[in-house]
């Protein structure tokens, strides 16, 4: 996939009408994300998202909520229907990645999952299964450099809790930067209210293309669909 557009935002449809609806306000700026925890099978998952391609609508296959034990699944279901979008945790990025270049040659943007410490500058990048449980702390320069290593185009921080991670996120941004990443994907806690100036860090700190992730907050907790109403005002920001 080829990104043509400054800021992209990637959420959530209940079902295939609303994620049309989502489309026919955003066009090519929305990635519907297809999170594979939600689904008891890797099967099932593959058939929403090949439902979602056939409606031309740009998907991205994720784990949900960052879910490690995910991994493998996500890697299975990219290689079944050949998505726009993947999320991935960092061990297991590199891998996704080689499986999708021996797939196509139209190779999907993959994200590398970190994790923020808390402290600016410093990020964990044991995301996987196993090495989760190690609490180790590494600084962004090394993990950019690392993800930019592999050919990974584009790193999610997860979970930045809306504004409280903004000082965190201006740091990866620039770690990304200077190792030639230019994707930079904010996740955790978004909202309405706060995507303006999360964004804003990310241009400001060198981001050539953001994906910031809205997902609960926008969805209407009586319908459960996505508000079509949320996605026109997102649409309708500037940067």
């Amino acid at each position: 996939m080829t990104f043509k557009h400054q800021v992209f935002f990637n959420v959530l449809a209940k079902d295939l009408n609303n994620a049309l609806e989502l489309v026919e306000i955003a066009k090519d700026r929305v990635l519907v994300g297809v999170m594979v925890k939600n689904f008891p099978t890797e099967e099932a998952a593959i058939e929403l998202v090949k439902e979602f391609k056939d409606n031309n609508i740009l998907v991205s296959v994720g784990l949900g909520a960052g879910d490690p034990n995910m991994w493998r699944k996500v890697a299975n279901v990219s290689v079944a229907t050949l998505p726009d979008h993947i999320n991935q945790v960092f061990p297991a990025s590199g891998y996704t990645l080689g499986r999708m270049e021996q797939t196509t040659e139209n190779v999907p943007v993959i994200n590398s999952l970190v994790e923020p410490t808390g402290m600016p500058g410093q990020v964990y990048i044991s995301t996987g299964p196993a090495s989760s449980a190690y609490r180790e702390k590494v600084s962004c320069e090394l993990v950019a450099a690392m993800i930019a290593e592999l050919g990974i185009p584009s790193i999610k921080l997860y979970p930045i809790e809306g504004e409280k991670g903004l000082e965190e996120l201006a740091a990866m941004t620039q770690a990304a930067v200077k190792a030639g990443i230019k994707i930079i994907e904010p996740t955790g806690g978004i909202t309405l209210d706060n995507v303006h100036v999360i964004v804003q860090t990310c241009l400001d700190n060198g981001a050539e293309t953001v994906i910031p992730h809205l997902y609960t907050s926008i969805i209407d907790k009586e319908t459960g669909d996505t508000k079509p109403s949320a996605m026109k005002q997102l649409i309708e920001m500037t940067w």
